[in-house]
């Protein structure tokens, strides 16, 4: 079955019991029993709902996996992912990644006894050089967030098996239309489904996808334990944007592409970050793994300074001033204020995140009319 037939049919079948088309919303928190522990499959709703098992369905079949387990939030299926580890443990994790994961790795999972170390991974060769005997997970995001660099999965995939970690990969930026870890060989797929997979800016959710049996008992538990699990609307509006993730991935793309050229040759523009331009570090490896390059970009003035970008934040009308991304709206944002204001200062400019960067969602509107936005803004 192709991907975009996939992404429609996946996971999910007329209900049986009316026909309907779409899933329903068993909007109920509790089942009743014919008997003490006989039930038709569902006995409470934070530990199953067949709205929710519908969604995680469909997500293991995009992502080619065998499991999907969903959460409240994309950091919540972060946290329950974490959760497979001990004090102690050490987590790799790239060095360019969303701040509110580093803000779970640093502020809440460090006090418990796990360790992060925060390094470039574009060379996969660096992480093998910093694997420990603490060392259980790899995390990487890829094109990560904000910088859109791209690490190689494979590569990582090869270096997690041969030390014998837990490979988890954070695909938001990309989305299963893109890109598919698990058949690189990562062991767990991450995903904030509030952005390109629910991809209409009204719900908030996330989810684990994994190939592996053991892997997925121990999430599922982690799930019903710990109890950070959506509600069946939540599920049903993120099965309702998979169905169009193909056509708007399609577009987010072509639209990227024609603002992202845009950019690199404007006169105020300084750099423009965007896995598409042949010169782009590891360009090549983006192509071997992904299926296009997005519709995420983000870019530095010429006037490198938090005024002059805060003049161009604050010109735009279609695209709105927001945190966020993955809808058909088009976003700009300022990742040292807003999605990335909990790294510490010093560990953005380390890093590369200048305090002038802006990044943008670009949306599915006409390319045309976004770039007179841009265009009367930069001017």
């Amino acid at each position: 079955m192709k991907l975009g037939t996939k992404l429609i049919h996946a996971g999910v079948a007329p209900d049986p019991s009316t026909g309907a088309i779409m899933t329903p919303i068993f909007q109920t928190s509790t089942f009743v029993q014919s008997a003490p522990g006989e039930h038709k499959g569902y006995e409470y709703a934070r530990t199953q709902n067949p709205t929710r098992d519908a969604l995680q369905n469909a997500l293991a079949a995009i992502e080619n996996g065998t499991h999907g387990i969903c959460f409240g939030s994309g950091l919540a299926a972060t946290d329950a992912v974490l959760k497979l580890l001990n004090p102690g443990d050490e987590v790799l994790a790239t060095n360019d990644l969303y701040g509110g994961t580093y803000r779970i790795f640093t502020k809440v999972f460090e006090r418990y006894g796990l360790k992060f170390n925060f390094i470039n991974m574009q060379d996969a060769r660096n992480i093998e050089a910093h694997i420990t005997p603490q060392t259980k997970m790899i995390w990487i995001e890829t094109p990560t967030n904000p910088l859109l660099n791209i690490i190689d999965i494979q590569a990582a995939a090869q270096v997690a098996r041969k030390s014998e970690v837990i490979l988890a990969v954070d695909n938001t930026f990309a989305s299963p239309y893109l890109q598919n870890p698990l058949d690189l060989g990562a062991d767990i797929v991450v995903h904030s489904a509030t952005k390109y997979l629910g991809g209409h800016s009204d719900v908030v959710h996330g989810a684990v996808i994994v190939k592996n049996e053991a892997l997925a008992k121990q999430m599922y538990f982690i799930q019903n334990s710990c109890g950070a699990v959506p509600g069946p609307q939540d599920c049903f509006l993120v099965l309702r944007g998979i169905k169009t993730l193909h056509v708007r991935m399609q577009r987010h793309c072509e639209n990227g592409a024609v603002i992202a050229n845009y950019l690199r040759n404007h006169s105020k523009v300084d750099k423009v970050y965007w896995a598409g331009f042949p010169d782009h570090v590891n360009h090549d490896i983006a192509k071997a793994q992904m299926r296009g390059f997005g519709g995420m970009i983000s870019f530095t003035l010429k006037d490198d300074n938090v005024e002059a970008a805060n003049k161009v934040l604050s010109s735009t009308h279609l695209f709105s001033l927001a945190e966020s991304l993955g809808g058909v709206e088009s976003l700009i944002g300022h990742p040292a204020t807003m999605t990335h204001a909990s790294i510490p200062r010093e560990e953005r400019i380390k890093n590369g995140l200048a305090d002038s960067l802006i990044r943008l969602s670009v949306g599915i509107e006409d390319a045309d009319d976004l770039i007179a936005d841009l265009q009367r803004a930069l001017g």
